[in-house]
């Protein structure tokens, strides 16, 4: 086989994908909130960036914390564009609920 198939549930691809997505400057984050059958996207920070401290992933912007979870418990994927990502994971600064938030990256070439 020539392309293999990611665990994209295994701890070491979600190591490597926090990894990977630290350390872009944040332009500007939304989160998505489903009401029924369709959502609605709203931004709740700019500015700021990912980072990881421990074992848990932190995205700050607007001069606070707007997502933090454990990397294990994190599903990331980088959008197509390659100009940000989405991240759906239990956030432990708000309460434990599931959230799904978008981080636009600010661009630059690189």
């Amino acid at each position: 086989m020539l392309f293999g198939k990611k665990d994209t549930k295994s701890p070491k691809y979600r190591l490597a994908m926090a990894q990977r997505i630290t350390g872009y400057p944040i332009q500007y984050v939304t989160e998505r909130e489903t009401e029924g059958e369709s959502y609605n996207e709203k931004v709740v920070g700019k500015g700021g960036c990912i980072s990881l401290k421990d074992d848990e992933v932190i995205v700050n912007a607007s001069g606070e914390t707007v997502l933090r979870c454990k990397i294990v418990d994190m599903d990331a994927w980088e959008l197509m564009s390659g100009n940000g990502v989405s991240i759906t994971a239990p956030d432990l600064e708000h309460g434990g609920r599931v959230r799904s938030i978008i981080v636009h990256y600010v661009y630059y070439r690189k």
